[in-house]
């Protein structure tokens, strides 16, 4: 009996999820979903020389999340999932800003990758 209690919760929850204001239906969900692509290029852009990493479009990255992640607190229904994309995002960036003002030549001043 209990087994069916179970599965009956769970079929409840996924409706409730299915339903539910930040759920699949919604931007909500799929916004957030969609920026986990920032994430996985600045995690892969952490094998690539620091040389390489323009620090531009680092910060951008890092005022943009910063700037999403605020949004995704003052909105309601708060949208967790957007906030923690953006969290990851900054930890990410902050990372890459790291490696590329770790080895600039401090003598000389940044510089800035112009292609």
């Amino acid at each position: 009996m209990s087994a069916v209690k179970q599965a009956g919760g769970l079929a409840s929850r996924a409706q409730a999820f299915w339903k539910s204001p930040t759920g699949p239906r919604t931007t909500h969900f799929w916004g957030p979903i969609a920026n986990w692509g920032f994430v996985i290029a600045g995690l892969s852009d952490t094998r690539k020389p620091a040389e390489l990493v323009s620090p531009n479009m680092t910060g951008v990255m890092c005022i943009y999340s910063l700037l999403f992640m605020r949004f995704a607190w003052a909105i309601n229904p708060r949208n967790y999932l957007l906030f923690a994309c953006h969290a990851s995002n900054e930890a990410v960036q902050l990372n890459q800003m790291r490696r590329v003002l770790s080895v600039q030549d401090w003598k000389k001043g940044i510089k800035l990758n112009k292609a």
